[in-house]
């Protein structure tokens, strides 16, 4: 039999917002008695009566027992997630950067007082790839976990493979539908991915980084040469996080824009789809496919993580727990196409194994081998204007 869910939402926002209308649609053994809101100015379309702006009139409230956080400031939804935690009552939220950030602290702070925190709407929207890591591939043995994370940089690159528009009128259009924000950063900059991958990361092979500590870098330098390069190729450009594992127990996790060929489940997922590649040793490779963002796709995997929590659902981070001893390494070599004006980049990074070049007045690339590690020593000379950097080929083999 089910737990009546009786829930305090912060932020009625688009995802707050969607996870209300589709909770009117179904009838569920749970109900919303309080919304905290930031600005009470703002015309709303439920009762006024539902809303608060004080955060203890939810946290207080003992008849509150479950908590869903669809806020976007990660410093205030930290506070609230701990709060909510430590008094007894479990939480859903959908902030990627927030759990990526403290999720060893909540994984302890759950153990301690008993509660449970559910996560699957911070991570690929609608595609239900959490709860998946943590249940159907608890046994088996993961290669890699790679896919479009982020919808606002994949409809940015749609626009600009299909209907040939330039970087910077893709990203105005984004912009306009309300895919990218005006400081558009987080997503395009590799940001947003790399919290996704942080969190996927930790349920496929237990470790549980810091985001500081894994490599990204974006889209933002993206020219009309690069584009044309990919389409002599045949390639097109995706912006992919990647986890993999390697060596003696060995994970490496970054965000890098790929070129790919039209065989890649990726190559066809376009403008704001989100799509990830699970390859494992038994069930070998499978594709999840969905939509990353949205009031409604999100709002769906909000509302799974709460009727999950009708039936005391809890993520058991088994691969953490089972301390396989994966350790996260940037000693891993990677096969990219550079574009660059200024040749003394090629000695800084310690490029190798080079298969080919081309100059210009204007500029040049170069295809050849890298270590991670030295993309990350070298991470200010890369995010200029004159530079771009994209993963290309088949993934190559590490360094011993």
């Amino acid at each position: 039999m089910s737990t009546k869910l009786t829930i305090g939402l912060f932020g009625f926002g688009v995802v707050g917002q969607g996870l209300n209308d589709i909770i009117r649609t179904k009838d569920l053994n749970l109900e919303i008695k309080k919304i905290a809101i930031k600005n009470p100015e703002k015309k709303r379309s439920l009762p006024e009566e539902l809303f608060t702006t004080d955060a203890s009139v939810i946290l207080n409230d003992p008849e509150i027992n479950t908590i869903v956080e669809l806020i976007n400031d990660a410093d205030a939804a930290y506070s609230i997630v701990k709060a909510a935690l430590k008094s007894g009552k479990n939480v859903v939220s959908a902030n990627k950067k927030m759990v990526a950030t403290h999720l060893e602290e909540f994984l302890h702070i759950q153990e301690q007082y008993g509660t449970s925190l559910l996560y699957e709407g911070a991570v690929c929207g609608s595609i239900p790839i959490i709860r998946n890591l943590e249940e159907y591939y608890d046994n088996e043995l993961l290669y890699s976990i790679r896919g479009i994370f982020n919808g606002s940089s994949n409809y940015i690159l749609s626009k600009t493979f299909t209907e040939n528009l330039d970087y910077a009128t893709a990203l105005k259009q984004a912009q306009d539908l309300g895919f990218a924000e005006t400081d558009p950063i987080l997503d395009v900059g590799g940001f947003d991915a790399k919290y996704k991958l942080v969190i996927a990361a930790s349920h496929a092979y237990g470790v549980l980084p810091n985001p500081d500590d894994v490599f990204n870098i974006g889209i933002q330098n993206l020219s009309s040469k690069d584009i044309q390069y990919a389409k002599e190729k045949n390639y097109k450009i995706k912006l992919v996080p990647t986890a993999l594992e390697f060596g003696e127990r060995q994970v490496v996790l970054y965000v890098l824009p790929k070129m790919i060929k039209a065989d890649d489940f990726l190559f066809n997922v376009e403008n704001e789809y989100n799509g990830v590649i699970v390859q494992a040793a038994f069930a070998d490779q499978q594709f999840f496919f969905g939509k990353g963002a949205g009031g409604h796709p999100t709002g769906s995997a909000v509302l799974s993580d709460i009727t999950a929590l009708r039936y005391e659902y809890k993520y058991e981070y088994k691969k953490y727990r089972s301390n396989k001893g994966f350790i996260l390494s940037n000693d891993y070599q990677l096969n990219v196409y550079l574009r660059y004006t200024d040749e003394s980049i090629l000695s800084k990074l310690k490029l190798s194994e080079v298969t080919e070049r081309f100059y210009s007045p204007d500029f040049s690339y170069v295809i050849g081998k890298v270590a991670l590690s030295e993309l990350f020593a070298n991470a200010d000379l890369l995010d200029n204007k004159h530079t771009f950097i994209a993963e290309i080929n088949t993934l190559a083999t590490p360094t011993i």
